[in-house]
């Protein structure tokens, strides 16, 4: 009995650790369990879990009677010649065993599948749209108002932010110039790829203003690991404020050379 509560210990400890993981900041980034500030980001975080603890939940169970079965009928237990209980041709068995893994795949897949759908598609009623574009090895944003911040990837510092104002629905629009990129703020939304030649949609509405990290989630080349996000949301006024800035350095003449 001590050897299956320490192997149920085992098992519960391997089931929790990715719960550890993502309590722990790593660079930045909680890649298992974001701390939602958009909407979306929250439909991620909830589906991740509706998936995620019963998946556990299953684990350990299936785990428990296996050990269970390996413990209770050892051959060091059983007479000589001892044969187990045999299940093999139980109609009612099979059936139950196939019917409800099969429920549940398609209730994941359905459930999914309609976050999808609601997070991944071009909304009609937002309030700013921002193109975004992926390059070797950088992103473009472009407010549709002529202001295109350029983002070239480093990682010997902080990467220009991405600039949004706070209680917005942005509509995101991805692109890719060169191959493919996938735009990824664990915080804000799911991944979503920059393909060349097809447009990707996402939005976002961040309630709070802070600075949250990402990064490029498709490999893309010896540069991809430079392809940090940095998204920053600010109220309102400041936003209107770094605006006005950028839309007046676009009005300003070059320098004569």
């Amino acid at each position: 009995m001590t050897r299956v509560v320490r192997a149920l210990v085992a098992a519960v400890g391997i089931a929790a650790f990715p719960f550890v993981l993502g309590a722990c900041e790593l660079g930045g980034l909680h890649p298992i369990f974001p701390n939602p500030v958009s909407p979306n980001g929250q439909d991620i975080f909830t589906t991740y879990l509706w998936i995620s603890v019963p998946a556990i939940i299953i684990f350990i169970g299936v785990e428990a009677a296996l050990l269970w079965v390996v413990l209770r009928y050892r051959r060091s237990r059983q007479p000589a010649n001892y044969v187990p209980p045999q299940v093999h041709g139980n109609t009612t068995i099979e059936v139950v065993w196939t019917i409800i893994p099969l429920i549940i795949v398609l209730g994941i897949a359905g459930y999914s599948f309609n976050t999808l759908l609601k997070d991944f598609q071009p909304i009609t009623n937002a309030q700013m749209e921002v193109t975004i574009s992926g390059h070797q090895f950088g992103w473009d944003y472009d407010y549709e108002n002529g202001v295109v911040v350029h983002q070239e990837g480093t990682l010997a510092g902080e990467v220009t932010p991405f600039v949004v104002p706070t209680n917005t629905l942005v509509k995101l629009r991805f692109r890719g110039t060169d191959v493919i990129h996938s735009w990824w703020v664990p915080a804000i939304s799911g991944k979503t790829d920059a393909v060349p030649g097809y447009d990707n949609f996402s939005w976002l509405k961040i309630d709070q203003v802070g600075t949250w990290h990402g990064e490029c989630a498709e490999l893309c080349g010896v540069g991809h690991a430079t392809m940090q996000i940095n998204v920053q949301a600010m109220n309102q006024a400041d936003f209107d404020s770094w605006m006005n800035q950028k839309k007046a350095a676009l009005a300003s003449p070059s320098p004569s050379k």
